[in-house]
């Protein structure tokens, strides 16, 4: 991409001060050693910062790859036109007054992108702080950081929406010694998106970590192609995208004019393409050195090491928290522990060294060595909550960075104090100042890592036709299916259905009674009565000819009443099961098919208790998002009761994703609620479903 890769460059409004929007990106080419052309566009000046000034575009002796626009708003078009006929095909445009200002700057922005791509000029921004190649010195950007805070190149991109969120990271990693390649913010994405930056810092083959922070996520299916590029060469993609809460994401829209996706979806398309999402700026950088030291490593079981008892307690407690299993020790390193250290050290997980370190300073080592070839032990911290005089802090970093090499598993070191951090940072081992921020960058990447793997085999299993569809617009109309009609069409996708009959007369009804007993559920069928019980049209545990006759005759009554038309009176096999779910699908114009599960019953929008996945999943998939849910415990069975048939659910929600993803321009919407599992391996049954039909046009 030329933005990042510019041989020329040319700055339309350019200034001789530096500390202004059309001086700072001169002066950033010549500080940071930029070694292309460079072209400052100002008429009323011959040189501006040291290079020779053109009175406009069309003097310039070539057509530069990019432009900067640092302009006032109401010439960027005009400027733009200028670009056209110069042969400039790309622009940073730093001007505001577009989509962020509210509906007219909306609008000046779409008739500004309109123009900008029928005259062929990919435009990022506006309202960009711009881009930054810091291993080219190309940096086109105009934030004071890189005068506060000095660049290194290095193995990290940061690809933002927002110029603060650019380079609050880039800052943070620069304080921990880690060099960034690329800091890129490109403001409102009105033409070249986040997700095509992302793209275009993935195909670096040095870089191994790519950092995002996105507002608005307008074309998914580009970010995917960017994912798949990274995890193609194992480097990491974390994301930090806001919007979560409901002020959040107004707070959004303000900021870029940005269009606010579904976060549930998003946490899906994130988990689908092995995206790992921060939940913050912290979060978003905590982890990056690990990553850089250890690569993507799958891993679940923890040991603590450390020279405090009570340092191994904390790690402990917050690693359950956190949901890291330690790692139960084998005999044999048990009794290998046990020959190195005192008597009245602890030869278990945690393991603690004791004071007896600050006398026998080999100690340390030869602990790592009996830990290292525990087969249940693959990651690890390493709590240094005080050194200094008479410690070997410098051996003490040798150990544990030789002990990284040779095992390859991900090592940690939590330490307080700065020359003790020092130290292991420069034998290249990951540390932190808590142990709570490296216990979390233990349970990322490890975590990330499976994340990664499943994307990896979908990836490898699914069909063109499975792609992120490309977005657009959806104009349709929809028509909701009886009970009947949907749960005939699940019953054909492969979903196990509950026995029913659909009846037209009482006489009907008690002969499906006959055969379904010998209690059943007897319900009026009405496309448009989609939810019945509000109307009394459910009668349960209809047991006898008499019984089931009344329900039948009262769901006509009612109905008739309700003045809405009814296709028949559906009788139905009582089922009883352990626990109720609910499943549900989204045909998403970005997205594509999403399917929910949840916890069942008429609490699901408020308890919130629910995971979400996109097509294409496996049943593995869904049992794995279903054990992150609160009711998990309960799932698994508790107080004597066994554990729910997790597998039915699984399957079913697998042909859900299926049927409707086969059928994405006919099935607009499914509601499968509930679906009554049993105990483990008795299987289950769909109970009631609503299915909307969709006539659609694609735009």
């Amino acid at each position: 991409m030329a933005l990042f890769q510019p041989r020329s460059v040319a700055v339309v409004g350019a200034t001789e001060d530096r500390n202004r929007v059309g001086g700072r990106p001169l002066h950033y080419l010549r500080t940071f050693g930029f070694e292309g052309k460079v072209y400052p566009i100002n008429p009323k000046r011959d040189t501006v910062q040291g290079f020779r000034a053109y009175a406009s575009l069309e003097d310039l002796p070539e057509a530069p790859d990019v432009a900067v626009i640092a302009v006032g708003g109401d010439h960027v078009q005009g400027v733009l036109r200028q670009c056209a006929a110069r042969g400039v095909r790309s622009a940073v445009v730093m001007s505001s007054g577009f989509g962020e200002t509210g509906p007219e700057g909306v609008k000046r922005q779409s008739e500004l992108v309109t123009e900008a791509r029928a005259l062929g000029v990919r435009l990022v921004g506006p309202n960009a702080q711009g881009v930054a190649n810091f291993r080219s010195g190309a940096v086109l950007n105009f934030s004071t950081m890189f005068m506060e805070v000095p660049p290194q190149d290095g193995p990290v991109a940061v690809i933002s929406q927002s110029g603060a969120a650019s380079v609050m990271p880039y800052a943070l990693l620069r304080e921990r010694g880690i060099g960034v390649r690329y800091v890129v913010a490109s403001g409102n994405d009105a033409d070249v998106s986040v997700s095509e930056l992302a793209l275009a810092a993935a195909a670096d083959p040095e870089v191994r970590v790519l950092l995002l922070y996105i507002e608005s996520l307008a074309d998914p299916a580009v970010l995917a192609q960017a994912a798949a590029l990274a995890r193609a060469r194992g480097a990491a993609v974390v994301a930090l995208k806001s919007g979560r809460s409901a002020h959040g994401a107004k707070a959004a829209a303000s900021h870029t004019g940005a269009m606010v996706n579904d976060d549930a979806l998003v946490d899906a398309f994130f988990a689908a393409h092995g995206i790992w999402r921060a939940d913050d700026v912290h979060g978003l950088v905590n982890a990056v050195e690990l990553y850089l030291a250890c690569g993507l490593r799958s891993a679940r079981r923890l040991v603590v090491m450390s020279h405090s008892g009570a340092v191994g307690v904390v790690c402990a407690d917050t690693a359950e928290r956190l949901g890291v299993a330690l790692a139960e020790l084998e005999p044999g390193t048990v009794q290998a522990l046990a020959r190195i250290m005192p008597g009245f050290a602890t030869a278990q997980n945690p393991v603690d060294l004791t004071a007896s370190l600050l006398s026998d300073g080999s100690m340390f080592g030869r602990t790592l060595d009996a830990l290292a070839g525990d087969p249940q032990a693959d990651m690890f911290l390493i709590g240094v909550p005080v050194a200094g005089e008479g410690y070997d802090v410098p051996g003490m970093a040798a150990d544990t960075a030789r002990f990284l090499r040779r095992t390859g598993k991900p090592v940690v070191v939590s330490a307080p104090q700065p020359a003790v951090r020092a130290a292991f940072h420069a034998a290249g081992v990951p540390v932190f100042g808590h142990e709570t921020d490296a216990l979390a960058a233990l349970h990322q990447v490890t975590r990330h890592a499976a994340l990664v793997q499943a994307a990896s085999l979908r990836e490898a299993d699914a069909s063109p036709a499975s792609a992120v569809p490309a977005a657009g617009r959806d104009t349709r109309r929809t028509r909701t299916l009886s009970e009947a009609e949907s749960l005939a069409l699940l019953q054909s996708a492969g979903v196990p259905v509950v026995p029913h009959r659909l009846c037209h007369s009482a006489r009907e009804a008690v002969q499906a009674w006959q055969e379904l007993g010998p209690d059943v559920v007897v319900k009026a069928c009405s496309a448009a009565i989609p939810h019945k019980s509000e109307h009394g049209l459910v009668f349960l545990d209809r047991r006898s000819e008499e019984e089931v006759r009344g329900a039948y005759e009262e769901c006509v009554a009612r109905v008739r009443t309700l003045g809405q038309p009814l296709e028949g009176v559906l009788v139905a096999q009582c089922v009883r099961g352990q626990r109720e779910f609910a499943l549900g699908v989204k045909q998403d114009p970005l997205f594509g098919t999403a399917v929910m599960v949840s916890d069942g019953g008429k609490y699901v929008e408020v308890l919130k208790d629910f995971v979400v996945l996109l097509h294409p999943f496996s049943e593995q998939d869904v049992l794995d998002r279903l054990a992150t849910l609160r009711i998990a415990p309960i799932l698994a069975g508790v107080r004597g009761e066994p554990p729910v048939d997790l597998q039915v659910v699984a399957k079913a929600a697998v042909a859900l994703g299926r049927f409707a993803a086969a059928r994405s321009g006919q099935i607009a919407s499914i509601d499968l609620n509930p679906l009554i599992a049993g105990a483990a391996g008795a299987g289950g049954w769909a109970v009631d479903a609503i299915i909307e039909q969709e006539e659609s046009r694609h735009e």
